[in-house]
């Protein structure tokens, strides 16, 4: 057994955005980051969020809600109070089903606790039938 520290998530993180870049030369792509959460942009069809609720991609930690027709809203999909993935959107609600917290599809607000805090603002952009998260 080695007496070296585990590697902190930024030291896994750096180095896997070290190793991407030098593989731009082969044509890959970068890590591009939109946040300061470190959220990277990424695009999906209108069609994929349904009017009235939601969709969570879990992937990419997001949560895009669309309360009314054409209205998009995308929040980050940790919840804030002990960072579980939200991971259903369903009666005008976001839910954590770690502890229970809901949060509004409207603004990201916390409808119901032990979260005190909403999910975090991402920028949405609709251009024709497609939406940018960044």
């Amino acid at each position: 057994m080695s007496d070296l520290p585990a590697p902190t998530r930024r030291t896994v993180l750096a180095g896997g955005c070290a190793l991407t870049l030098a593989g731009v030369a082969l044509g890959s792509t970068a890590c591009t980051s939109s946040s300061a959460a470190g959220h990277t942009s990424f695009t999906v069809p209108t069609t994929d969020i349904p009017v009235g609720g939601g969709t969570v991609f879990r992937d990419h930690t997001t949560v895009i809600t669309q309360p009314t027709p054409g209205e998009y809203h995308a929040f980050s999909a940790v919840c804030p109070h002990q960072r579980c993935t939200v991971n259903a959107v369903r009666d005008d609600l976001i839910h954590c089903p770690c502890h229970g917290s809901r949060f509004r599809i409207a603004d990201g607000s916390v409808q119901e606790g032990p979260a005190r805090t909403g999910l975090t603002t991402r920028t949405v952009t609709v251009t024709g039938d497609t939406l940018r998260i960044d």
